[in-house]
Formats: C-alpha cells, sequence, structure tokens
C-alpha cells in the first residue's frame, strides 16, 4: 500500500466525512478489507470497499463490497445465504486497509470453502 496522504473522497456519499478524509485509497478509489471470524481470528477473505461500501457496512451491520470485475456493490451472502454479520469495523494505522470483524454464516469464499486463505498454501513451518 502506499503511504501517500489520504485521497479527496468522492462525492455524493453518506461517509461519515471525518472517516471519509483519513482514507487512502487506491487511484479507482477502493480500499482492501479483510473479513475476519471475530471470535477465532480466522482471515476470511478480502474485498474492496469504496466510500459507499464502507457506509453501508458500518449503517447496515452486513458487509458491502464493491465488485471490480462486474463494477457493482455486493452485500456478502444475497445470493449464497453466506452471510456476514458485522461485529466491529477498524482501520489499520496507515488507514488504507479495513479490517471488519464478522461472524460468518456457512462459507467465505466463493468456492465454497470456509476462508480464502486455506487451498494454496505457499508455506506452512509447525
Amino acid at each position: 500500500m502506499s503511504s501517500s496522504p489520504a485521497t479527496p473522497p468522492p462525492a455524493g456519499t453518506g461517509l461519515d466525512p471525518a472517516i471519509a478524509a483519513r482514507l487512502k485509497r487506491t487511484p479507482d478509489g477502493l480500499v482492501p478489507a479483510i473479513a475476519q471470524q471475530y471470535d477465532t481470528g480466522e482471515v476470511l477473505m478480502l474485498g474492496w470497499m469504496d466510500d459507499e461500501a464502507l457506509h453501508r457496512t458500518l449503517t447496515t451491520g452486513r458487509c458491502t463490497y464493491w465488485s471490480r470485475s462486474r463494477q457493482e456493490y455486493w452485500v456478502k451472502g444475497d445470493t449464497s445465504g453466506h452471510v456476514q454479520h458485522v461485529k466491529s469495523v477498524a482501520l489499520d494505522c496507515d488507514a488504507d486497509t479495513v479490517l471488519v470483524k464478522v461472524d460468518q454464516v456457512g462459507a467465505a469464499c466463493h468456492t465454497g470453502a470456509r476462508t480464502c486463505f486455506d487451498e494454496d498454501v505457499l508455506l506452512a513451518q509447525d
């Protein structure tokens, strides 16, 4: 992630201006959002949020992401039933990544796996 100053927030979102002013976005206006199981610490997936997706996540209690491939918002679980109930939302120290602690219902990965990070382990040490 870049250590550049926060990029200006886009106009017309419902996100609190104080939060929007802190975010450091990619050139396309997005921040990575890590979903983590709130009670076990299991890292479930990475999605992308713009200001509106973050606003919806903060106000609805359900994770909303921006699909870079489809160019549309998606609420996790609306199609699959594998809902993410938001327990907490935090920014990292650089305000360029969002950590959403959730209670995951069912699989988090689009492949049907519990997490997106258990199928292709590059290094594992005991």
